[in-house]
């Protein structure tokens, strides 16, 4: 499923938005960094602050007509929010459960270990 973007910055108006790699739920690691997390949200191509995409080294910066993904992330030493280029990322296929704090809010393990968002509607 490919659609034309709708937007207001001509560089991303001239791209067709591709469909995401990953899903919410999907478990996915760095293919550089040592990090792993969980998919909570998907933007089909950049949708962060200029700056924080100029933060990044240029030789490393990541094209800003792609999918972004919002990560509830890990590392050994602490759990974070991430927002990664999907160039950047690969499956996560250890089995492994993430420990993330956000994640008991957000998704329910199905019996195959895989994370299910939460359903939000009201009581």
């Amino acid at each position: 499923m490919t659609d034309q973007a709708t937007t207001t910055d001509p560089a991303m108006a001239a791209h067709a938005f591709r469909t995401a790699k990953f899903g919410i739920g999907a478990v996915v690691r760095h293919r550089i960094y040592p990090f792993r997390g969980v998919v909570f949200d998907v933007d089909p191509v950049f949708d962060n602050t200029e700056a924080w995409w100029q933060a990044i080294p240029e030789e490393v910066r990541p094209r800003k007509d792609q999918p972004f993904y919002h990560l509830l992330a890990e590392n050994a030493e602490t759990e974070y929010v991430a927002y990664v280029s999907e160039q950047n990322l690969v499956p996560d296929t250890s089995g492994e459960a993430l420990r993330h704090a956000g994640i008991p809010e957000m998704f329910e393990r199905d019996a195959r270990g895989g994370y299910r968002m939460r359903d939000r509607s009201a009581n």
